[in-house]
């Protein structure tokens, strides 16, 4: 063989693994490109749906003060009705009720005093949450106390 058909035989060569080079480079690069692509699809499906679910949230808020707001008329209504009944009937004027739900939907007493919240603990240091809860005083009536940690 001449050295001249090797030269061509070995350009040639080199321009295929060029070529093949250059497509593996691209595919490679474009694969990344083509992932970020897809991630900024499924970004903007994401906003669209929470944009969805926010109006609808909206929606669904307004409906439930307008259901509370038309509650609130129909028991103004039962009350004025109850106690016109309540006049018609001879009474003294409005039922007695021992307690009256606010506004905030928490009862109250009748005069105005909130109910006091119920504790886990007594009013003095010795309730049935102190340590030395049911321990006698004397120190020969003592167990002893087990090592805490």
């Amino acid at each position: 063989m001449d050295a001249s058909k090797i030269t061509w035989m070995l350009a040639i060569a080199c321009l295929f693994a060029g070529i093949g080079l250059g497509a593996l480079g691209y595919h490679l690069l474009n694969a990344s490109a083509d992932g970020l692509q897809k991630l900024r699809q499924r970004l903007a499906e994401r906003d669209r749906e929470l944009t969805a679910l926010r109006n609808d949230m909206d929606d669904h808020l307004d409906e439930v003060s307008r259901l509370v707001a038309a509650l609130q008329r129909d028991s103004e209504a039962l009350a004025s009705r109850m106690a016109q009944d309540v006049r018609r009937l001879g009474g003294n004027g409005a039922p007695p009720t021992s307690l009256e739900v606010s506004v905030s939907g928490t009862p109250t007493e009748s005069n105005g005093v909130e109910p006091a919240m119920p504790r886990d603990y007594a009013n003095d240091s010795r309730g049935t949450l102190s340590e030395a809860f049911g321990l006698k005083d004397d120190d020969s009536a003592k167990a002893p106390q087990p090592p805490r940690y």
